[in-house]
């Protein structure tokens, strides 16, 4: 039976298929019937809403957590339905009191496997409370990896044990840029003020490693090297070419270019042995993110050790080192029972096949990662850095790369598969938005650049990749968007 928009259900990701139906449920969370179904996929789930009650099947458990996160979204549209507070992260308790459903069906499973959100937090802290709405969030999205920046240039983010020395000189930096810095090489100003330490102690990764757990979210690490790595080198400047890295991380948001990791020392090499031994033991989940990209190169063409590293292992150049050195590295964490992932740069290094690439720079990575035998997760700077610009009337907050824009429309429009011949895309996992805080200086300013474009992209991976209407998502999302600030989450306008 047809139905008016204005009634159906706003539903965010939209589901792969719903029929709604004459009726109303009396619907109590508590007394939904689950029921177990293996012919459904994995993560996939059934609902049937009929008068006497509601049905959820699934073959997981996954399946019937993210049926539970639609039930509650379509409660909430229910005429009786009041917000939900749990502590700080309005909209996550139960609807325990009965508020009418429409009958109807909904069968829905995900389009990707790999469902992801990246947040940087080494060139700012944002702190566990924020990172377990943020969880939240990507659970009501149906969104299902954590890829968590915890290392680069501007920050060491890990308190390890048996490496105190990391946070003691990587946490902790003399300033931060001021606001209005973009990030851009020329443009610096310091705010004067200290910043830090800032860190996350064991017992908080375990804490939110729980949390991500009961929310079916895989959290990957990132620890990366070769570059990226000067707050690792402010504990620990003997492990840069020349031993003379400055005790303090990076102030500006900037790449650093004159102090890496030393590929030819053999001590620096067994540190990070030690010490990715050590980030395994707090994170016990298949994948590892060990970065890769962006890693400038000069001081190794000037370092007695890092020639003689080409030398003896007959390495071509720097790009050579650099691909040596990836391979050392993914073949180390194979040999602990873990995958790397690395930045799509890794390819020029021809790690080993079990290691997943993430393509940032083009489908024509994704491509070639995925021909030579790799897994791939997209996140095309194009279409998912919400550190860019939205283009959006009056915003009030700074951007890095501020002459650039992503619209909710260009969000919407991502597709992991875009440009990817069909023989490549079975290994095409999924995508992944990424939420650089270069520019982002709380926890407001990184919702607003969230969502609503992680809605968009929510449902760009979720929901099957075509044909998908964005102005039936728009309708929804003025909707859903209602949702979010009732929840306190600053989601930025339509555009």
């Amino acid at each position: 039976m047809s139905h008016p928009a204005s009634t159906i259900p706003v539903i965010v990701p939209a589901p792969q298929r719903a029929e709604w139906r004459d009726g109303v449920c009396q619907f109590v969370e508590s007394e939904v019937r689950l029921v177990r179904d293996a012919s459904l996929p994995p993560e996939g789930y059934r609902i049937d809403i009929a008068p006497d009650g509601v049905t959820v099947a699934s073959a997981d458990d996954a399946g019937a957590f993210y049926a539970m996160r639609t039930l509650r979204q379509i409660g909430r549209d229910a005429p009786t339905a009041r917000p939900q507070t749990c502590g700080r992260f309005v909209g996550t308790s139960l609807l325990d009191e009965p508020c009418p459903l429409p009958c109807g069906t909904i069968e829905d499973a995900p389009a990707f496997r790999w469902r992801g959100l990246m947040l940087d937090e080494a060139r700012h802290f944002f702190g566990k409370e924020t990172v377990k709405s943020l969880l939240d969030l990507m659970a009501d999205h149906k969104l299902n990896v954590f890829h968590w920046h915890l290392s680069d240039d501007q920050g060491w983010r890990l308190d390890v044990p048996g490496f105190p020395e990391l946070v003691e000189f990587g946490a902790v930096r003399p300033e931060t840029p001021a606001h209005g810095c973009t990030g851009a090489p020329n443009d610096y100003r310091g705010n004067g003020q200290p910043y830090g330490p800032f860190f996350y102690t064991s017992a908080d990764i375990r804490d939110i490693l729980a949390y991500a757990r009961a929310r079916f979210i895989e959290v990957v690490p990132e620890i990366e090297i070769p570059g990226h790595i000067r707050a690792l080198l402010a504990a620990h400047p003997e492990f840069s070419c020349g031993g003379n890295a400055p005790r303090v991380p990076r102030t500006h948001n900037s790449i650093e270019f004159d102090h890496i990791l030393c590929a030819g020392n053999d001590e620096a090499v067994r540190f990070l042995e030690r010490l990715y031994d050590a980030v395994c033991d707090l994170f016990p989940g298949t994948f590892l993110h060990i970065g890769g990209d962006e890693c400038f190169k000069e001081s190794w063409k000037k370092c007695p050790k890092c020639q003689e590293r080409i030398r003896a292992h007959g390495l071509k150049d720097e790009e050579a080192l650099q691909g040596w050195i990836t391979r050392h590295f993914t073949d180390y964490l194979s040999t602990k029972g873990r995958r790397a992932v690395g930045w799509d740069e890794i390819l020029a290094g021809n790690p080993g096949k079990e290691t997943l690439v993430e393509s940032w720079r083009g489908s024509q990575y994704a491509t070639e990662a995925a021909s030579r035998g790799h897994d791939v997760v997209v996140a095309d700077v194009n279409s998912t850095y919400f550190s860019i610009p939205q283009g959006i009337a009056d915003d009030p907050f700074d951007y890095y790369s501020p002459t650039r824009c992503i619209t909710l429309a260009q969000a919407y429009a991502f597709d992991p598969l875009q440009g990817v011949p069909k023989n490549a895309a079975p290994r095409i996992l999924g995508g992944e938005c990424c939420l650089w805080s270069e520019c982002t200086w709380n926890e407001y300013d990184l919702a607003w650049k969230t969502w609503p474009r992680a809605c968009a992209f929510a449902e760009a991976v979720w929901t099957a990749p075509a044909p998908r209407d964005f102005a039936d998502f728009r309708r929804r999302m003025a909707i859903h968007r209602q949702r979010l600030l009732a929840r306190h989450i600053l989601c930025a306008p339509l555009g």
